[in-house]
């Protein structure tokens, strides 16, 4: 009897498998859900959405632009670290934004070059280079060769991408 029932079990699960009803994945470690191997964060698209406002999710996840000179963040002025609002993780210094005249948050470099990854956006006529979180994948902004000394480049980002903490606040928590 046990064999037959097994054996019925184990066809659900194929026939289920098959049809796609079922997919087996490991369940991540309860002290690192959502972080995989290397440090990458890594969530469903339910979890980002159950995490983000409309327009954050939209910008981060979907590589959307914010309207210009309606974000947070494009005529602030306050000192500290910009971080990302996905995963917290620490992105520019406000020490390096300077005023573009776009309508956007622009620094002359990233707080670590390491915390940012540059890909080629295919989507644009002019090409310019996409700036994504190391961390977590998030569409940030783009990056133009037309900045600001010293090293010439304006990155050139979505504050519904950015969370800034205040020197001498507590830092946004991880992700």
């Amino acid at each position: 009897m046990r064999k037959w029932i097994a054996a019925v079990v184990l066809v659900a699960v194929l026939v289920a498998g098959a049809l796609g009803w079922y997919r087996w994945r490991p369940a991540p470690a309860p002290e690192r859900a959502g972080v995989a191997q290397g440090g990458k964060v890594v969530k469903s698209d339910y979890e980002w959405r159950q995490q983000l406002t409309a327009e954050q999710y939209h910008v981060t996840r979907e590589r959307g632009t914010e309207t210009p000179k309606t974000g947070e963040y494009w005529n602030c002025k306050k000192d500290g670290i910009y971080h990302c609002v996905c995963c917290g993780q620490t992105l520019f210094d406000s020490t390096t934004k300077f005023e573009s005249g776009t309508g956007w948050p622009s620094f002359w470099q990233p707080l670590a070059q390491d915390n940012v990854t540059l890909q080629e956006d295919r989507r644009r006529f002019s090409r310019p280079m996409e700036v994504v979180c190391s961390r977590c994948d998030a569409h940030l902004g783009h990056v133009f060769e037309d900045g600001s000394p010293p090293t010439g480049l304006r990155y050139c980002m979505n504050s519904a991408a950015l969370k800034l903490a205040e020197r001498g606040s507590e830092p946004p928590e991880e992700k």
